[in-house]
């Protein structure tokens, strides 16, 4: 249905299903994950300044604490702003998908299991990242204005936790590429019985 839409609009869907050349959606996945990570490692650190400052004297970084938070506050604004397009580029490139039946991935679940999973999951994601960027502005400046230590420890962990939940789901997505082929050109080209040396040569 997608694919029909794509090409009445006079859009050409090349070898690896996509009217472009590379996928969008794993490039912008990884400033989701790079500005997340950064977010909380950076909060963290500064939340246990008084013991990682000796480590940062050590190396002749000279860092303060404010700055410290002031890193992890924008990265994470950063981050819900960006995953909105990460997750509408995964859901535009997951409906010109073309999952094979039969194949299982090293988790034991079918392609379009995955493709549910990876689907909802990155809605939930999305959700949460915002949710925690109201969270964390609330602290910032409205709870703990006069506090040195900028966030809730429950703040940090519930990061901590969603490092985790983006592993899995982060997985989920390099199974659909890797061992489902989805939008990977040499694999789409295998599955149609084409030699990708043959068919992608200058």
């Amino acid at each position: 249905m997608t694919a029909e839409l794509i090409q009445s609009l006079g859009l050409k869907l090349g070898a690896n299903g996509l009217p472009y050349g590379i996928p969008l959606h794993p490039i912008l996945v990884h400033f989701t994950l790079g500005l997340f990570i950064i977010a909380i490692l950076f909060d963290i650190a500064a939340s246990l300044f008084p013991l990682v400052q000796p480590i940062f004297k050590t190396f002749g970084i000279s860092a303060v604490r404010e700055g410290l938070y002031d890193v992890g506050w924008y990265n994470l604004v950063a981050a819900a702003g960006i995953t909105v397009f990460t997750v509408t580029a995964g859901f535009f490139e997951l409906m010109l998908a073309d999952p094979p039946v039969a194949a299982k991935s090293d988790w034991g679940l079918t392609a379009a299991q995955v493709m549910v999973l990876h689907g909802v999951g990155g809605i939930l994601l999305l959700g949460i990242i915002a949710a925690m960027a109201v969270w964390r502005g609330l602290q910032r400046y409205r709870w703990r204005t006069a506090q040195s230590r900028e966030v809730q420890w429950s703040y940090l962990l519930v990061g901590l936790a969603m490092l985790g939940l983006l592993f899995v789901h982060g997985t989920l997505g390099a199974q659909m590429g890797d061992q489902f082929g989805f939008h990977n050109t040499a694999a789409q080209l295998i599955r149609h019985n084409q030699d990708p040396n043959t068919a992608l040569a200058p």
